[in-house]
């Protein structure tokens, strides 16, 4: 007797044998799992209570920020998107951080310490670099691993708006905006 292919398909995953033969713990485990996804999905990310060291040695604890918008952008130096928003970040930076907005670069694992010395120095990164040489910032800011990744976090400490890819910058300073008139 020959069975079409939509009907295997209706038997395995449309009827009662399939979840019969999956034992309830199993089931209570997938359940669960899938219960948490969602919750992870709709519940807001803080700002993580790190340290951070810049390349020029500064030390700076994530708490100290807390009460300002933060700005962190994860970048390496031969990262041609990366690249293209330096001067938008610079702007930005020129533009709101006299009024309170906090921001800072994170150079990826991988990225040399020597290029992103150079390429912090050849572009005058007005904002602090801090080098990322074994992925704990990026993992404790929720697992970067896209690049350029940026985070708005608001004052209370709150990740806002996460971004992979070039920065929406009208949405961006609309939202700094809106953090700095409190």
């Amino acid at each position: 007797m020959r069975v079409s292919s939509a009907r295997l398909f209706n038997d395995v995953f449309f009827n009662n044998y399939t979840m019969r033969r999956i034992p309830l713990l199993a089931q209570l485990l997938i359940s669960l799992t899938g219960v948490l996804w969602l919750i992870s999905m709709f519940s807001p990310q803080m700002m993580p209570d790190d340290r951070l060291t810049s390349v020029t040695g500064a030390q700076f604890d994530l708490k100290d920020w807390r009460g300002k918008p933060v700005l962190v952008t994860f970048w390496a130096s031969d990262c041609p998107s990366c690249l293209q928003e330096i001067p938008i970040l610079i702007d930005l930076y020129r533009q709101y951080h006299a009024r309170g907005l906090v921001m800072i670069a994170i150079a990826q694992y991988y990225d040399p310490p020597s290029h992103v010395m150079a390429m912090t120095e050849a572009q005058r990164l007005p904002y602090p670099v801090v080098l990322d040489l074994t992925a704990h910032h990026a993992e404790v800011f929720g697992g970067i691993s896209l690049i350029p990744s940026t985070l708005l976090i608001s004052p209370d400490g709150v990740v806002v708006k996460r971004t992979t890819g070039l920065l929406n910058v009208p949405e961006t300073q609309r939202l700094i905006e809106q953090f700095l008139q409190g």
